[in-house]
């Protein structure tokens, strides 16, 4: 007669190590209240900054930036704490948006005449394509500086622009084509307060100067001229 055949055991599950499933699930739920609160932010932060940049920080209401972003004002004071703090986190992110885009740029140490050509026309071009930039530091220097000081991250944010114009200078000194005297702090001024003071003020210079100065060709010349100067300054054998 046949006999029973022994029944197979089913081969016990072991569990996996780390996280139980219960555990898992909860992981990914935080992960994604996490991102649901990365983009919260990211939307107010947008908002906030085309809210300034019209408005300036005073006339700039927190009622605006959360109608903008979608959100509730409340949820502006959860993640910044005020709108002072807000508005310093717009400022930084302005600045850290321009160092980023400058640390794409490419240049050549081997050329620094050139490289400097480069980040001179970068700057130019990157107030053009940036207009709220400008307005933003308009509002902040109307305020004396009374937000941006209260950033930890100010200096920081300024230290990658100057260190590419150390590296640029030091570049064209040790191929005897820069003076040698030339700081590069005071560059870094110098290019700037070529092209912000122009665009900025263009409205009032137009007028001033009966020129109309973002007109068919004016900026492409103002551009060769902001050029000109910040070569003549760094040169030590000047253009004949």
């Amino acid at each position: 007669m046949p006999t029973d055949t022994p029944r197979k055991k089913s081969p016990r599950k072991i569990a996996a190590p780390g996280r139980s499933g219960a555990e898992g699930g909860r992981s990914k739920a935080h992960a994604a209240t996490q991102q649901r609160a990365h983009k919260t932010r990211e939307a107010i932060l947008r908002a906030a900054t085309r809210v300034f940049a019209r408005n300036g920080f005073t006339d700039g209401k927190v009622e605006s930036i959360s109608r903008l972003s979608g959100t509730h004002d409340r949820m502006i004071y959860y993640y910044f704490g005020s709108k002072a703090q807000l508005f310093v986190e717009v400022l930084e992110t302005a600045y850290e948006k321009m160092n980023e885009a400058e640390a794409r740029i490419d240049i050549d140490l081997e050329e620094p005449v050139s490289a400097l050509t480069t980040i001179v026309h970068f700057v130019w071009q990157y107030y053009l394509d940036h207009p709220e930039f400008i307005t933003l530091l308009n509002s902040e220097n109307l305020l004396k500086g009374r937000h941006i000081k209260k950033s930890a991250r100010a200096s920081e944010l300024s230290s990658p622009a100057v260190a590419i114009l150390e590296d640029v200078l030091r570049s064209g000194v040790e191929k005897g084509v820069f003076r040698a005297d030339k700081r590069a702090r005071d560059l870094y001024i110098e290019i700037a307060a070529l092209g912000y003071f122009y665009l900025s003020n263009h409205y009032t210079l137009s007028v001033f100067l009966n020129a109309d100065l973002r007109g068919k060709g004016e900026l492409d010349h103002w551009k060769s001229v902001i050029t000109d100067t910040v070569l003549r300054s760094v040169l030590l054998k000047l253009p004949t």
